[in-house]
């Protein structure tokens, strides 16, 4: 299960209303990977996309329970913040709503995975609280010994921190590529691991 907001769908302003969602190109990902490992015992992933458009964390929140709990995958991406922070929302209010979905997925036995939320372009400003909240998200995880897979880093400049031209679509959205870089990102952050201990489950 993914859930989120416009990132999550895979939005992208130019090609509206078609979309490039993440977990399309990490099913491929995953698919491939299946099939190099050549094992015997055989695993159907479904990777179902509950993202929405616009949606702050208090949002996503909100629905955490009938689109996640009560659908009860094995996982679930965790991914927001993105809007709170334009909206000019607090950082702490922000992680404190992340932390509750993290913790509901795992009081119901369900793994989560922690994703930073990726830098913009044309607006410095915005990238400070983004830093402040990915850190608070990537020590919690450490704490929690959750995997979290830093979309920040995979698709922004290491030197100006800005999300990179070629990830973006309107200096907010990602592009075709950048979603392709998110799933490669979280993949091998995240969801190898995750794979392989399901192959070798007993």
């Amino acid at each position: 299960m993914a859930i989120g907001d416009s990132l999550t769908v895979g939005f992208i302003t130019s090609t509206f209303p078609m979309n490039y969602p993440y977990t399309e190109f990490l099913k491929e990902i995953v698919d491939k990977f299946l099939e190099q490992l050549e094992k015997n015992r055989v695993i159907d992933v479904t990777i179902r996309n509950m993202g929405v458009n616009g949606e702050l964390t208090s949002d996503i929140l909100l629905r955490f329970r009938r689109d996640v709990i009560g659908l009860k995958p094995n996982y679930v991406i965790i991914l927001g913040g993105t809007n709170d922070i334009g909206w000019g929302a607090p950082v702490e209010e922000v992680f404190a709503n992340l932390k509750i979905m993290f913790q509901m997925a795992m009081d119901n036995g369900i793994e989560p995975i922690g994703c930073t939320i990726p830098s913009v372009l044309g607006w410095d400003e915005g990238i400070p609280p983004r830093l402040e909240l990915n850190e608070l998200l990537k020590r919690f995880c450490r704490e929690k010994g959750v995997p979290c897979a830093d979309i920040f880093s995979g698709t922004c400049d290491p030197e100006t921190k800005r999300l990179r031209a070629d990830c973006s679509s309107d200096g907010l959205h990602l592009s075709e590529f950048g979603y392709r870089k998110m799933a490669e990102t979280i993949f091998e952050e995240a969801i190898r691991s995750a794979v392989v201990r399901e192959v070798n489950r007993d």
